[in-house]
């Protein structure tokens, strides 16, 4: 692979992982340029990075999907390379190729390979050619519901129903019923098309008490290929991941070796170049089946940097100038545990609904051994244009105990005024028991939800009461120290807040 000269860095994202990229450019003396949405105007990557140019609507087709709006801020701006972050333009093959066609260097897979793996269908086919373990199931998208459901009797209930394009959870629909299938079939043809443009699905069995387990890959120009530690990415919700964790307290180091042989082995049946993931499903007998290949750096990329001590960022750049990786796959070390929680803008107690709004105080935890990846600010705004995830908390540990007892810590002390997370919620799932013995599975969040484990006890909600209580009683006496004396505002202030609470400014219940 030719070297490649890399000077300047457009970053085409938003938000934290345009943040994240911005970093490391920084650290290796990088100048980096920003693209903007109207939303995104004093959003924190803008204000982070070198230069920012303005590209379009909230909108993401006229904005961040806009392939022409960005090259054209690249040749304004006179970068060398764009770095697509995840989401958005990451995966596709079309915005590679013009990127390079532009006589930039993308940094990233080459677009054949993108292509061959952004079909999920012709993943599997591919894979199976190459000898990686698959899930039973249809090696061609079906279009027919009746004939989809005579093959989904053949595997046998439950199964999956599954876009053939995109991921994400979108277009996806578990049957457990023949009767429930055509409906489910419909539905997830519909989501297909509106999510992706291609309303193709797939049918595959669906394992029971699966777990998701993914292993990061990186490939060089020169033909060399390296695996790291598996990520459990099992607590989701509508399968988007919640909370992950590297290494799995489900895999031995004899399947760990299987796991990264089979990665390694996928990523060269298509020629791989840069960072990608190979996910796998595993069944409660330790099988594991080839389920996608994300051909960019994932969100959960964090743990894995904080176990093995290397910026997968920076080893990104470095393979698209042409270096070869500095070691091999038995090198890689990795060491203690590390675990994520994806902190969204939503009310988990109002089935999850966005909650934008203007940040009015933002506090990230701290201490030993925690990151914070965020694209918010005090002041700034969260939007309800793009995904609601405005942060990702990672917490290292020696083992895995210690690793979850100080994310639930840093969870603890994550402060945003302005918008509700689900920062509680991330902390339940954190202490639900099947989680902290690590025999769970991508039910986990719905077995939750059933079981309903109690969280507050009696003495919390008097703690609160009298906390809130308190807070209030400080502030009015420092606003009654600021009002002039003899004012009619004086002697309002002059009253106690028992009274003012008589007189309807405060009520205060257990």
């Amino acid at each position: 692979m030719p070297s490649a000269k890399i000077t300047k860095v457009l970053v085409a994202n938003r938000g934290e992982i345009a943040v994240r990229v911005m970093r490391t450019c920084r650290d290796m003396g990088l100048p980096t340029v920003a693209v903007y949405s109207d939303p995104d105007r004093k959003a924190l990557h803008v204000r982070y990075a070198t230069e920012a140019y303005w590209i379009g609507p909230a909108a993401s087709r006229e904005s961040y999907l806009n392939i022409e709006r960005i090259l054209d801020v690249a040749k304004r701006a006179r970068v060398d390379a764009i770095h697509p972050g995840y989401g958005f333009l990451s995966e596709n093959p079309v915005f590679a190729k013009a990127v390079t066609d532009a006589g930039l260097v993308f940094i990233g897979p080459k677009p054949y390979a993108m292509e061959a793996m952004g079909s999920k269908t012709g993943a599997r086919q591919l894979m199976s050619r190459a000898g990686v373990p698959v899930i039973p199931g249809l090696e061609e998208p079906v279009a027919d519901a009746d004939e989809a459901l005579r093959y989904a009797n053949e595997i046998g209930f439950p199964v999956m129903i599954k876009a053939a394009a995109g991921g994400g959870g979108k277009g996806m629909r578990k049957v457990d019923q023949a009767k429930d299938f055509v409906s489910a079939f419909q539905g997830a043809k519909s989501e297909a098309k509106n999510s992706f443009s291609d309303d193709a699905v797939y049918i595959e069995k669906y394992l029971e008490k699966p777990r998701h387990i993914e292993v990061q890959v990186f490939a060089d120009g020169h033909g060399n290929v390296v695996s790291f530690a598996e990520r459990e990415c099992s607590v989701q919700r509508r399968h988007q991941k919640l909370i992950e964790e590297s290494p799995s307290a489900f895999v031995t180091e004899e399947m760990r070796a299987r796991m990264g042989e089979v990665a390694r082995k996928a990523a060269r049946a298509v020629d791989y170049v840069g960072a990608g993931t190979i996910e796998f499903l595993v069944d409660a007998h330790r099988n594991f089946y080839f389920m996608e290949m994300n051909t960019r750096l994932q969100v959960e990329h964090p743990i894995t940097e904080m176990i093995t001590g290397l910026d997968l960022v920076e080893l990104q750049i470095r393979v698209a100038r042409g270096e070869k990786l500095p070691f091999e796959t038995q090198q890689i070390a990795a060491n203690g545990w590390a675990v994520e929680a994806r902190v969204c803008a939503e009310d988990a107690r109002n089935n999850f609904l966005p909650t934008p709004g203007l940040v009015r105080h933002f506090r990230q935890p701290a201490g030993p051994f925690v990151r914070t990846d965020t694209g918010i600010y005090g002041g700034s705004q969260v939007t309800g244009d793009y995904d609601p995830m405005i942060a990702k908390v990672v917490a290292w540990g020696p083992t895995r105990h210690s690793a979850i007892r100080r994310l639930d810590r840093a969870l603890s002390e994550f402060t945003i005024k302005g918008c509700t997370t689900n920062t509680m919620f991330l902390r339940q799932i954190l202490n639900f028991e099947p989680f902290v013995k690590g025999d769970y599975d991508t039910s986990v969040i719905e077995r939750h939800q059933r079981e309903n484990p109690r969280w507050c006890e009696e003495e919390h909600s008097i703690v609160a009461l009298l906390g809130a209580a308190l807070f209030s009683f400080e502030r009015e006496r420092q606003m009654q120290a600021r009002v002039a004396p003899g004012s009619h505002n004086a002697r309002t202030m002059s009253l106690s807040p028992w009274r003012v609470a008589r007189q309807g400014g405060h009520s205060w219940r257990r």
